[in-house]
This record gives structure tokens, sequence and C-alpha cells, in this order.
């Protein structure tokens, strides 16, 4: 058990749409807290004024929203923390823990190049490390630069990648402030997880390299580290780090290709982590269940063919009614339709066999068309062929003996109509094919479609009987 409350956080930049893998990330520090009865926090790191925009955090909290994650205080801006930042880099000048470096941008490139003729990796030199600034420095400007240690090592303690150890004599004096009174991302992080009380950093293992350096300013400040879980980024199916070439990268994208919000969350759970064999989890056991120390140190695979298995399962547990719901508001985010009431009640009546076979929510309006199509309905080539010969005098037939066994609206169940189509079928000595294909034709308008029992009772009585009358000539 953690020596002290838990608190995770999510701290993304405001530069674009919320990537699946952040979400992914964030849906791991959420759990956590969760788990151990802690605080989940957001902090937007919206400092980088070019790239930042109104639209881009926005997305980031719809994003969330819709996974169903949520902060437990106020988001944080660090935009609005700069005073603070820059108090935490004057109290390490006065400690003697950071020093001003008065380098020029051209001496700045000449090491770069220095460096890259040595085949050494890029770094500054230290220069200004022991030097004081004479008359000659004057009013220039200056960066303020950590006193980074020289020797030793720098341990990692990772709840994923294990023991991480960094040599000291690798990791250079980083900036602070810079020579504008900027602070930069190193020294903000630090600082805002200090003052938001954070335990627990769980993030990319691309800050890993970030987490040695930080640690670095956290000694020099003398607070506690966080305890860290740096998590694998995505993959694609063939092994490449996750990039548009392999699918969507938005949480948006997905929400709009017609995925379930708690689908995502299992599907994003069980890249990475698992629980036995288990691989439905309903967020009230992944909270029970998960721990830090169950992700895996390998990269995860994005698999398209499993998230649709996972969504497809979640889409035939929905309840009619939420079901509608949810599909009803993906077409309204793409003014696909504007359904009357009847068209809501025949899309009601008809989803449990639509949702028997989807994989999506777009399956299910591409499935529904017939239903909400005005008539005379259109009706496919194929199909056309199903409505000659005896087909219209059968129909005419078909749709009188239904409506006379079938008084009331109320009376035309499923179970009803199934009855009576296969009772009509067997007394006039018909093979149940030479009465499906006419109807699924003339109520569908297409060879393939529900099943002509579950077709009918969604369309309705009247609607139904209708449209076979209009095939019938």
């Amino acid at each position: 058990m953690p020596d002290r409350p838990v608190v995770t956080r999510f701290a993304p930049s405001p530069t674009g749409f919320l990537h699946i893998g952040n979400a992914r990330t964030c849906l791991f520090s959420w759990l956590y807290a969760r788990h151990m009865g802690g605080k989940f926090v957001l902090r937007i790191e919206d400092t980088d004024n070019k790239r930042s925009t109104p639209e881009a955090i926005a997305a980031i909290f719809e994003g969330l929203e819709w996974l169903g994650i949520y902060w437990d205080e106020e988001p944080l801006y660090q935009s609005t923390r700069a005073d603070r930042h820059r108090e935490m880099a004057e109290q390490l000048l006065a400690s003697g823990n950071a020093y001003k470096c008065f380098a020029t941008p051209e001496e700045l490139t000449e090491m770069r190049e220095a460096a890259r003729a040595a085949g050494q990796p890029p770094r500054y030199d230290g220069r200004w490390r022991d030097r004081e600034p004479g008359p000659e420095q004057g009013n220039q400007p200056y960066a303020v630069r950590l006193r980074a240690e020289q020797s030793g090592e720098t341990i990692v303690r990772d709840h994923v990648q294990g023991e991480v150890m960094f040599r000291n004599d690798h990791l250079d004096d980083l900036i602070l402030l810079r020579s504008d009174g900027s602070p930069t991302y190193m020294l903000a992080v630090v600082v805002d997880d200090f003052d938001m009380s954070v335990s627990h950093v769980v993030r990319g293992d691309d800050h890993l390299n970030n987490a040695a350096r930080q640690m670095q300013i956290i000694k020099a400040l003398g607070w506690e580290a966080p305890e860290y879980a740096h998590v694998p980024l995505l993959h694609g199916p063939d092994g490449a780090k996750f990039s548009k070439r392999h699918g969507a990268q938005g949480v948006r994208e997905y929400r709009d290709l017609g995925y379930l919000p708690d689908a995502m969350r299992n599907y994003l759970l069980r890249l990475g982590w698992s629980y036995g064999d288990h691989e439905i989890i309903s967020t009230e056991q992944a909270i029970e269940w998960f721990d830090l120390d169950g992700i895996n140190k390998a990269a995860a695979q994005f698999d398209f063919d499993k998230l649709n298995h996972v969504n497809s399962h979640y889409i035939r547990e929905r309840k009619a009614e939420a079901l509608l719901d949810e599909v009803l508001a993906l077409a309204a985010r793409q003014k696909e339709w504007d359904l009357s009431a009847e068209s809501k009640s025949r899309l009601l009546r008809a989803l449990p066999s639509l949702s028997e076979r989807a994989s999506k929510l777009t399956d299910i309006m591409a499935g529904a068309d017939f239903l909400l199509a005005e008539r005379p309905i259109p009706i496919e080539e194929k199909a056309q062929k199903l409505l000659g010969g005896d087909a219209p005098a059968l129909l005419t037939d078909l749709a009188e003996t239904l409506e006379a066994e079938i008084a009331s609206d109320e009376a035309w169940t499923l179970e009803a109509v199934e009855s009576a189509v296969r009772a009509y079928a067997a007394a006039r000595e018909l093979k149940f094919v030479q009465v499906a294909q006419p109807i699924r034709a003339s109520c569908a308008g297409k060879m393939k479609s529900p099943g002509i029992f579950d077709v009918l009772y969604g369309l309705g009585r009247a609607e139904s009987l209708a449209r076979m009358r209009d095939q019938a000539g």
C-alpha cells in the first residue's frame, strides 16, 4: 500500500485531438485512482501558445466525458502558473542548485555542431556552471539551468519498466527558465505535480528519460518524488508505432465510427493489461481488479477485429431504449436522419434483430435503411426478380390474411406474425421460402435483411401490409 494518499493525473497538451493511446494511459491512471480510493486530477499543459487552442481543449474534455472518465477537481491550466514556476527557479538559484547561463544562441549552435562532429549527442557543455558573470554580461539575457549531478546514477523505480538506471554524466544541465523568463516543460511538470499532490505518474514510456531529469529537479527542491508507471506506446497490427495508416487515432473518431464508450474502455483496458482470461471486463470489475504492476512491459498491438468483437458484445447487451439513444445521437452528429415518432418506433422494434450481427452502430444504421424508406420503397434489381410471376397474387392474398388474423397494431407481435405467416404457407402447401422471398423483397427491398418476421414486426402492421400491396399491383 502507498504511504501517502493516491493522486493520479492526466496532463495532455491541447495541440490537437485526444489520441487513442493517450486515452488508454489516462484510463489506466483513472482506474488506479479509483481502485485505491484516491483522486484523479486533470491538468491542461497549454503553455504552447501557438499550438494550444480552445478547440483542442474542448476535444479533450469531450473525449474524456464520452469515455466516462471524470476528474475530481477543477482542471488546472499550466499557463496560469508561470509565476509559481519562476518562484521555484529562483529558489533553486538561491540554494545553489541552479545557475545563470549567458551562453548566446551562436555559442549553443557551436556546441551542438562540435558534439555532432565528435559523434556525440548534442548537449550543453556546462561553461557557465561555475562561472560568475562579469561586467560584459551587463543586461544580457540569461537562462536558468539546473546544476545537475555529474557523477553517480539516477535510478527510476518504475511499476512497468522495473528499475531503470541513468548515468548522471549523461544528463546535462537542463534549462529551467528560458532567456525570456518563461519556464520550461521540465520545471513546470515537477512543480505542478508537487502542488497537485500527485503520488503516481502514469504516462507513456516516451517520457522515461524525462523521469530521470525530473527526479534531479525534485531532489534539488527537497521534495518526495512520485511513483512512476511508464506505459509502452501502442503499436499497429504490423508492430510499428500506431499511426494514421493503421486507422483512426482520435477518440472522437471512434465515437463517430460507431463504437460504444464502455466497449472502448473495455478494449483499451485489455491493451497491455490483463486479469486472467477475462476478455469482457465491466468498469466496476476493472476498478476492483486494476493495479499498475499488471501493466505489460511489451508494447500492445491495436487490433480492429478484436475491438469490433468487444463492441458487438456491448451492442447486444445494451437495452433497446439505451441503444436507440446511442444510434440516434450518432445519426444526429452525422446529420443522417430526422426521424418521425413512427420511424423511431420502428427502429426500436427492429433493434434486437439489427444488433444481432452488428459490430458498430453504423452497421445498425446501414441495416435500418429499409425501415425508414418512404413508400413506395426502392427495390434492388435482384430483389425485383422475386416479385414477378405469382408473387403479386401471393402478396395480395397474404396481406388480406394477415390483416384479418392480426386485427390490431397491439396484436402485431413477433410471435403472432411468425405464427400467421407459417400457418399461411402450410395452408396453401407452399414451401416457406416461397413465401419468405416475396415478403423480404416487397418489405425490405433487398435480398439481405434481418429475418422476415423481424422485418414485419419492425415495420409494424400498417406499413408491412401497405408495402406488400404496393408490390401486388
